[in-house]
């Protein structure tokens, strides 16, 4: 059988895309320490992030649009919000437009666990965002925006 070359890129582009996959593994793995501590599954810790995530941009979400942001079925959304609710971490109420429709909210108190373990790493990463100039910023905005679009479309393009 004979061996399949293919065409790999190398040089400062390819240096980038190394240090985002070291990035990532590590905030991967500091999410992994964190769910361990307070007895959540990776999922769980995902859905949360999604949940704060839609507030800062002013949306709502629904049990069905979050399970369709984490590829969930109905069941194990259910089960998921279930048990984010019985941990206090999230709070279903029902929409004042619509009451037949259920809205999904961050509680305080994973605001609080958030914080007590993030705060230290968000505040070095503002810290050192700080040391940038706002063209260098602006620079690297693009970088992960690009990044998060084609990391983004690869995952779509698995389904």
């Amino acid at each position: 059988m004979a061996a399949v070359t293919e065409e790999r890129p190398e040089g400062p582009a390819m240096e980038l895309v190394h240090l985002l996959r070291a990035v990532t593994v590590e905030f991967d793995l500091l999410g992994a320490e964190f769910a361990a501590r307070h007895g959540l599954h990776p999922t769980d810790l995902r859905a949360l992030i999604h949940l704060l995530d839609a507030a800062r941009a002013g949306e709502t979400v629904t049990p069905g649009r979050l399970g369709a942001a984490l590829r969930l079925n109905s069941a194990g959304t259910t089960g998921l919000v279930d048990r984010l609710e019985r941990l206090g971490l999230v709070a279903r109420t029902r929409d004042d437009r619509d009451r037949r429709r259920v809205l999904l909210t961050v509680d305080e108190k994973a605001v609080g666990l958030g914080w007590s373990f993030f705060g230290p790493l968000i505040g070095a990463l503002v810290g050192t965002a700080d040391d940038f100039d706002a063209s260098e910023l602006a620079t690297v905005r693009r970088y992960l925006t690009a990044a998060l679009a084609a990391a983004a479309a690869a995952r779509e393009s698995t389904d």
